[in-house]
């Protein structure tokens, strides 16, 4: 038998804290709760309320420093799943959307999106395993190098 996950625990030993969920910058929800999930808006990385970089990933911003900004996608996504339900109800990430916006030829998306991936796992263990799209963009809003998107399945 398992030991049960603990986030809360794993976060703090990663050295994480949870940030506030950030305001939305259009009109929606940062998430909704439907039945047994959880749909986390896009998340773009802020930080203390500020994108710590802008521009396209392949020019303006490395892959290397892309993949942190798409593990703090991640950790506003969790922010935002404290804020609704609260962690200790995960039962698993189901599916992340990871968008980045690419410059031309950057083709580097999945690894730029494995930052995000890789903090769930960490948080999670083995619930923390899903479905992914790792989607090259032209644009995203204000800027942001990466966005991404989460559903969460909830414990009963």
């Amino acid at each position: 038998m398992t030991e049960p996950i603990d986030p809360y625990a794993n976060l703090a030993q990663l050295g994480l804290v949870l940030p506030e969920v950030v305001p939305p910058v259009a009109a929606y929800v940062p998430a909704v709760q439907s039945g047994n999930h959880v749909y986390v808006s896009g998340q773009l990385p802020f930080v203390d309320g500020k994108l710590p970089a802008t521009g396209k990933v392949g020019a303006e911003v490395s892959a290397e420093d892309a993949t942190p900004l798409a593990r703090q996608c991640a950790l506003n996504a969790l922010g935002a799943i404290e804020a609704l339900v609260g962690l200790g109800r995960v039962a698993r990430i189901v599916k992340v959307t990871g968008f980045v916006a690419s410059a031309p030829g950057f083709t580097g998306q999945p690894g730029v999106i494995n930052g995000a991936s890789e903090l769930f796992g960490a948080v999670f263990g083995e619930a923390g395993r899903h479905a992914r799209s790792a989607v090259g963009v032209a644009e995203l809003p204000l800027g942001a190098p990466v966005e991404v998107e989460v559903i969460v399945e909830l414990t009963a």
